[in-house]
């Protein structure tokens, strides 16, 4: 659907050997003695053989605030720094070095902040054992939580290691609704991560925004279960328009790690194929791009089958983690009808107006399943994915009968009232579990929140607002105006509904 977009982006809507192991290691450093600095590091590392993402947790163990905070430990080995994130990152020699980033310069008592960098090696990975913080050597946290041992590579089986309070739930489809592993019914309800999808390829980074523990458990505090993070086929690939740092083991390995950490917070990962190749001017046209820079009305073969595979090697055995298979098509507007939009949803390959190969849905479907993942696929519709009127006629073949529709709903779109909600949306939600994967409004209020959220929960139907980021509500529907949670007046209203009467 056409919106208007934050600065960065041009649209709104906006890893490589077998079974690697994840260690945290407790530090032999003792606490600091530096009166008013008291403070503890657990160092943890995802392992995929020839490189290594070290995901590295401070605590404040004093009764004061750390204010500004500067991270330093050296290796032993061979460890080059390749990129990091939630932190300023530099290497001199074999001493390492993290700064705080600009929103996150305050570390309160009690409080811990989780900064994250890639580093590719070819020898031992000896972790380091001294740590310093502002100068002040640090002392082991006392408990460090553990952590799941899934890496980025293209032919793991994840498995996940429950935190205390339990895992993220593994999810399945069960006739209607979404199911627990138990066959207990359950309801996504949650928010998007916006910023994977555009970042990277405008080489800004990876993550808009803080991807740590603070950042999420500011999102748990609004009682969500689940989080939806749009992704970029580019990056996820490594293709030469995007920068390195930001692309192929470097991106895999950080989105991993995020879903790792949503998954540590019992929240279910949904991941979505939101930006594409394919060199497309028609109607509707968000660029000329022929690079993943923009939303295409429907994926390239080219692209989108070895991306599904690749994620769907990275993840399969993760059913905490569901896959969006294209964010919001609209090919109907490209090939100029409803039925040939539909024919080319479904079918993909040489479809009329698109001067590529279509992935269609099918096909996207066929890629996960060769692989032997059995996560549960959302198919989002037509009119980007707020058309859902010929999805059962047109709903792909799955062996495993694990497919979700994928609706999107705004104030501006088509179906946007009760009337065709209880027409077009109820009874499909009667027959296959429907997830409302994007929701929201275009004037920073909550109106239209507040008629289609009950309306959801009576159906059954999953939601997920957009969006988790702090841009102007002006240029689109933001639900804070700061990452501790802080809502925006449309925030307001959505954090209200989940915390229910």
């Amino acid at each position: 659907m056409p919106r208007t977009v934050p600065p960065r982006t041009a649209a709104l809507a906006a890893a490589t050997a077998a079974c690697a192991a994840l260690a945290v290691l407790p530090l032999t450093a003792t606490a600091a003695p530096t009166a008013g600095l008291s403070c503890g590091v657990s160092y943890a590392v995802n392992d995929w053989g020839s490189g290594f993402t070290a995901n590295l947790t401070i605590t404040d163990t004093g009764t004061t605030p750390i204010n500004g905070w500067t991270l330093a430990y050296a290796y032993t080995g061979n460890q080059t720094l390749q990129n990091g994130w939630n932190g300023n990152w530099t290497q001199t020699g074999q001493t390492v070095t993290a700064t705080n980033p600009a929103y996150a310069t305050t570390i309160n008592p009690g409080a811990t902040y989780t900064t994250s960098a890639n580093f590719p090696d070819n020898g031992t990975n000896t972790a380091p054992t001294t740590f310093t913080l502002n100068g002040t050597p640090c002392g082991p946290q006392s408990s460090p939580s553990p952590s799941p041992t899934p890496t980025p590579t293209p032919t793991p089986t994840t498995t996940t290691t429950p935190p205390p309070g339990g895992p993220a739930p593994a999810v399945h489809v069960s006739g209607s609704t979404l199911a627990k592993a138990d066959g207990t019914p359950i309801a996504l309800h949650g928010v998007n991560r916006s910023g994977a999808e555009f970042m990277c390829v405008q080489g800004h980074g990876i993550f808009d925004g803080p991807a740590d523990q603070a950042s999420v458990t500011a999102m748990k505090s609004w009682r969500v279960n689940a989080v939806r993070v749009p992704l970029n086929e580019d990056c996820w690939l490594g293709r030469s328009n995007v920068d390195p740092a930001y692309a192929g083991p470097a991106y895999i390995g950080a989105v991993r790690s995020y879903v790792d950490l949503l998954h540590r917070n019992g929240l279910v990962a949904i991941l979505d194929l939101h930006w594409t190749d394919g060199a497309y001017t028609g109607p509707s046209a968000g660029c000329s791009d022929a690079n993943a820079t923009c939303q295409k009305p429907m994926p390239d073969a080219a692209g989108a089958l070895p991306f599904w595979t690749s994620v769907a090697q990275t993840f399969k055995g993760d059913d905490s983690t569901v896959f969006d298979l294209f964010n919001e098509p609209y090919p109907s507007r490209a090939t100029g009808s409803e039925a040939s939009g539909w024919a080319c949803w479904r079918d993909g390959g040489s479809c009329p107006g698109i001067g590529f190969q279509v992935a269609g849905m099918q096909a996207m479907v066929d890629a996960v399943r060769s692989t032997g993942a059995d996560n549960v696929l959302m198919l989002g519709g037509q009119e980007y994915a707020n058309d859902l009127t010929q999805w059962a006629a047109h709903q792909p073949t799955d062996p495993l009968h694990n497919l979700a529709a994928s609706w999107h709903s705004y104030n501006f779109n088509a179906c946007g009232s009760s009337s065709c909600w209880d027409a077009q949306i109820g009874p499909l939600a009667a027959r296959v579990p429907v997830v409302t994967g994007e929701l929201g409004e275009n004037d920073c209020a909550h109106g239209y929140l507040d008629a289609l959220l009950p309306w959801l929960d009576q159906h059954g139907v999953s939601y997920l607002a957009w969006a988790w980021n702090t841009w102007d509500c002006s240029s689109g529907p933001a639900l804070i105006s700061a990452y501790d949670g802080t809502p925006t007046a449309f925030g307001a209203g959505y954090r209200t509904h989940l915390a229910g009467p």
